[in-house]
């Protein structure tokens, strides 16, 4: 038996908004560490996300760019038990005496014709180096992908470094430093017929 939708579309009587891929929009910045005798998932990273304020939630992480109209608000705490939370997360695990560290660094880049805001970079950093090494490397990140295909046309301004670290004392060691997005803009591209 054919579920309502598949007759509709069998029968070409099917309509509907076409929509372009969605944009993030609003993000807020949070961070975390959290150590367990137990486990990585189940508990240090479990603890840093809590530790971060989004434990209610299921990350999916994005690769590293964001869009023009991507908009920083204040970290909310209004988030729905079990909803996905789509984020630019770096995330560092460790085991006992060994240093845990995540970082994040983003840039926009203006055209240098019209200063028109074009977008943004995002370098993540997951590893054990200390918060200042952290930042040095993020640095190094962001110029180099700057350099490799932006740089004649756009200008990088409005940097912004976060970096979180932890030499857990337990078993297990987590820092995470997330940008986390909260809604998304879905272009109405139009209708089909």
């Amino acid at each position: 038996m054919k579920t309502v939708t598949e007759s509709l579309l069998i029968n070409k009587k099917f309509t509907g908004l076409i929509t372009g891929m969605r944009i993030p929009k609003d993000y807020f910045i949070t961070s975390g560490i959290g150590e367990s005798d137990i486990a990585v998932h189940a508990g240090s990273y479990h603890l840093a996300l809590k530790d971060a304020g989004i434990e209610r939630c299921n990350i999916i992480t994005y690769s590293s760019i964001l869009p023009a109209i991507a908009n920083r608000i204040e970290k909310t705490d209004e988030l729905t038990h079990g909803a996905v939370m789509e984020t630019i997360t770096a995330c560092s695990n460790s085991t006992k005496g060994k240093r845990a560290t995540a970082g994040i660094v983003f840039g926009w880049l203006y055209n240098k014709m019209t200063g028109k805001k074009y977008g943004g970079l995002v370098c993540e950093y997951n590893g054990d180096y200390t918060e200042d090494e952290t930042k040095k490397s993020l640095m190094m990140s962001l110029n180099e992908l700057y350099v490799n295909g932006f740089e004649e046309e756009y200008e990088l301004k409005d940097i912004e470094i976060h970096t979180k670290s932890i030499l857990p004392n337990k078993k297990f060691g987590t820092a995470l430093v997330a940008l986390c997005f909260v809604n998304y803009v879905y272009p109405i591209l139009g209708v089909s017929k």
